[in-house]
């Protein structure tokens, strides 16, 4: 059994794949509690894309109703440290 990541690396990881989404972001000024759309230049596809990313990277499922529990930081951040991601 894998021993889950801690949120910092978690976060870090966020970090890394929303600057393979929107590469011209300034991720050091992000806010964590606001949602990525109104912060980056990203649109719906990019998004998609991002929480396919997360899927892939994490190996966790995410049904489309939670799609909206990873649109800030923290969000992400939390949700995936409650599934214990490691």
């Amino acid at each position: 059994m894998k021993t889950p990541l801690m949120p910092e690396q978690i976060k870090e990881t966020v970090l890394r794949l929303l600057g393979e989404i929107a590469p011209e972001a300034d991720l050091t000024a992000l806010k964590p509690g606001v949602s990525f759309r109104d912060q980056l230049d990203i649109d719906s596809m990019d998004f998609l894309n991002f929480v396919i990313m997360i899927h892939k990277t994490f190996g966790v499922e995410i049904p489309e109703a939670d799609y909206p529990k990873y649109s800030t930081l923290n969000s992400c951040v939390e949700q995936l440290s409650a599934k214990r991601v490691g």
